[in-house]
């Protein structure tokens, strides 16, 4: 007995786009990429973000910097809030399909000089989390398959 089965092609590329463009839109966040021999701190202040095919680029190429994602490897992006010693770390990651950290997010200037938590900067966080639906992950179904 022969069964056909459709899969059907859900594209993410989008959200993710629409995420990142969130982001980036925010002052005083550091996207961060960090392999075994080196860190790169970029921040988002007036970058510009846009896409081609599976490739998001933040940034301009003539910058002095910018990033490209191949989006078709970003799997989840989780909303990590993170105790630090003398506060707490308040960041969006993005990983592939096996779990690995591929960049962060990281809301910078959270704090005052006296530690005290801006409640400006800690709402920007907060309106994101809701707009994606108050879920910690956020899963990126790239297509389904068996």
């Amino acid at each position: 007995n022969q069964h056909e089965f459709i899969y059907i092609s859900l594209e993410c590329y989008p959200m993710l786009k629409e995420l990142l463009s969130d982001i980036i839109k925010l002052d005083d966040i550091l996207i961060i990429v960090r392999s075994e021999g080196a860190i790169i701190e970029m921040k988002s202040n007036s970058l510009n973000i846009r896409q081609k095919d599976k490739w998001i680029t933040i940034g301009d190429n003539d910058d002095p910097g910018h990033t490209h994602i191949d989006s078709s490897t970003i799997s989840e992006a989780r909303f990590i809030k993170e105790q630090k010693t003398d506060r707490m770390s308040y960041s969006i990651r993005f990983f592939d399909k096996n779990g690995e950290k591929q960049f962060s997010t990281v809301f910078a200037k959270m704090y005052d000089k006296e530690m005290n938590l801006n409640s400006t900067r800690k709402k920007l966080y907060d309106d994101l989390f809701q707009k994606y639906g108050s879920q910690q992950t956020i899963k990126f179904v790239h297509e389904l398959s068996n």
